[in-house]
């Protein structure tokens, strides 16, 4: 029990830290109004396909489900909706939220690398955290729920749902955008790429987010959901209850490395950004390699 309220902690923190930096995102200047008004086309174009990609998944996501329910268990079909809904949202929140950070990173860029770099970080914060926060609390919610881990399989099915359509949609449609894009300005008009004066940049740019953010981020969701339970149920053969608290325990303990890792991602006079950035991933990597000798072997008493 202890181990399920430190993961749906560890969640909660993770959203919380989520929520904290979008709000510094909001807050941060968005430029003259040419920048604000490209940036909200760009969103405006974004959010159109996401929502219409959910519309044709809604009515596929309930087929799912009232099949798992009918030929496999209720539980199961639960696990599934949530894994799907969950995946959705993260993708969503990436959405908004990256599309919001495009301009204002933009327009920070004019006054230095630094500015430039803590808002386009801040953006990526909240994709990550929510990503890893609604994993580890769906996984921890149904585990404590149904107590069963080839349950919650069916979370890692709806998960990879909505990862399969959101990363294949959403990558044709970046593709066709870019390809449409160079051919009207490059090969035809004989502007330069991601020239303003071709009107299909923001098809382009739309279609960036789209597959970039949405569809790598539904991706990202269900590759960590289905390690987690995955791992759960290898453990729970091969060590029982212990097997089975072990990846949960390791997937709280790296969200608060990833946590604390951020803080170091600050540029420091005249440094290299990629330099920060590979600071913050040292930081975050050595405390979790650190804390996961420590839970191995207060679990299971030797490394073998």
């Amino acid at each position: 029990m202890g181990v399920l309220v430190f993961s749906i902690a560890s969640g909660i923190l993770a959203l919380v830290f989520a929520a904290y930096a979008a709000k510094r995102v909001e807050i941060a200047d968005s430029g003259p109004e040419k920048v604000r008004e490209i940036s909200g086309i760009i969103h405006g174009g974004a959010m159109t396909f996401l929502f219409r990609e959910y519309k044709v998944l809604i009515p596929f996501v309930l087929v799912v489900t009232a099949v798992l329910a009918w030929k496999i268990s209720l539980n199961t079909a639960i696990s599934f909706i949530s894994g799907a809904f969950c995946s959705a949202l993260a993708g969503y929140v990436g959405m908004s939220i990256a599309t919001r950070t495009n301009g204002k990173t933009a327009y920070a860029a004019t006054q230095g690398v630094a500015p430039a770099l803590r808002i386009a970080f801040l953006g990526g914060t909240v994709m990550g955290m929510s990503v890893v926060g609604l994993g580890i609390l769906g996984v921890a919610v149904l585990y404590s729920i149904f107590g069963d881990p080839n349950i919650i399989n069916g979370f890692g099915f709806g998960a990879s749902s909505i990862a399969l359509f959101a990363r294949v949609g959403g990558g044709i449609y970046t593709k066709a955008a870019d390809v449409g894009a160079d051919l009207v300005g490059k090969v035809e008009a004989g502007i330069p790429e991601d020239d303003p004066r071709n009107p299909a940049v923001i098809a382009d740019n739309v279609g960036d987010n789209v597959g970039d953010i949405a569809g790598m981020g539904a991706d990202l969701f269900e590759s960590y959901v289905n390690s987690i339970i995955a791992a759960m149920i290898v453990g729970a053969v091969v060590y029982g209850l212990k097997g089975v608290a072990y990846p949960l325990i390791l997937a709280a303990v790296g969200i608060l490395a990833a946590i604390i890792g951020t803080f170091f991602v600050r540029i420091r006079k005249d440094e290299d950004p990629q330099l920060a950035l590979r600071r913050g991933t040292y930081v975050t990597g050595i405390l979790i390699i650190v804390a996961s000798f420590f839970i191995t072997k207060f679990l299971f008493g030797n490394l073998r």
